[in-house]
């Protein structure tokens, strides 16, 4: 891992950079491999040359070596950002990588529901493109920035993205999910959201939930208003109940059977 100024930090100049966040309990990475090989697929995507010596091991290795630096392996979080080494302008002088990884405490390792109001409405002055670049986690996040400022000075606690179609594609933070009539709906990753590794976790948990079809869907902004209830996933929150959509209010019934599976399943191993 190399010093990269970020006057020639090819991240820093042009966003070409892709990352991964990671949650750590007890010095373990949650969902390890998934975040490796989601990091691995971005790489691809991004013509990026992959190490020989980036194997699950050593990417597991480098993180929880910086988290034990720090003393956090009790409950953290990490990020370990990949970019293209210096050189060239828009056409790179090389593929080669480097990266650097940054750790914060969190301070509640297990996941949890808060009992409190969580409002969120659409973001519509920009859209996310249904294409493949919009699945991954790149460091162009200008959408999610302004989306989240907008957020912020109407009050709201997260925003809704649209797609080029119109449809609901995530939030500004993680993915959407919809229960309306014992159906869980989350868009396909067709429409442009995230692949998100939460997201992932949610899908398979539902399937054990009783009484519930789970399906990939698109989701439409005239749905919402119908919906029974509404939540959004990250590795981080793990599963944020929406409470509040413009005059609709919801239950958190099933975000909070999903978030007691979620924890058994780590706490299982």
């Amino acid at each position: 891992m190399q010093s990269s100024s970020l006057q020639t930090n090819r991240g820093f100049l042009f966003g070409d950079a892709v990352f991964e966040t990671v949650k750590i309990i007890d010095n373990k990475i949650l969902f390890s491999e998934d975040h490796y090989f989601r990091l691995m697929a971005s790489m691809r995507i991004l013509r990026m040359e992959i190490p020989m010596n980036f194997t699950l091991e050593f990417f597991e290795s480098e993180i929880l070596t910086a988290v034990q630096n720090q003393s956090l392996e009790k409950s953290a979080r990490a990020r370990l950002t990949v970019f293209r080494k210096d050189g060239g302008l828009y056409q790179p002088e090389t593929n080669e990588v480097d990266y650097i990884i940054s750790v914060s405490k969190i301070e509640e390792p297990l996941y949890k529901i808060e009992p409190k109001t969580y409002e969120v409405d659409i973001y519509k002055d920009f859209v996310i493109t249904k294409q493949l670049l919009s699945t991954i986690k790149s460091t162009n996040k200008n959408l999610n920035i302004i989306g989240s400022i907008y957020a912020k000075e109407n009050g709201l606690n997260n925003c809704l993205l649209l797609n080029n179609d119109k449809n609901i594609a995530e939030a500004l933070n993680g993915n959407i999910f919809m229960l309306k009539d014992n159906i869980l709906s989350t868009p396909p990753i067709s429409e442009g959201c995230l692949n998100g590794i939460m997201r992932k976790q949610v899908l398979a948990l539902a399937k054990t939930v009783e009484g519930i079809q789970v399906i990939e869907a698109p989701v439409s902004p005239f749905d919402l208003q119908k919906a029974d209830e509404l939540f959004i996933t990250n590795v981080i929150t793990g599963i944020q109940p929406i409470t509040k959509y413009r005059k609709k209010e919801f239950q958190t019934n099933i975000s909070e059977v999903l978030t007691l599976k979620l924890n058994t399943k780590i706490r299982l191993g």
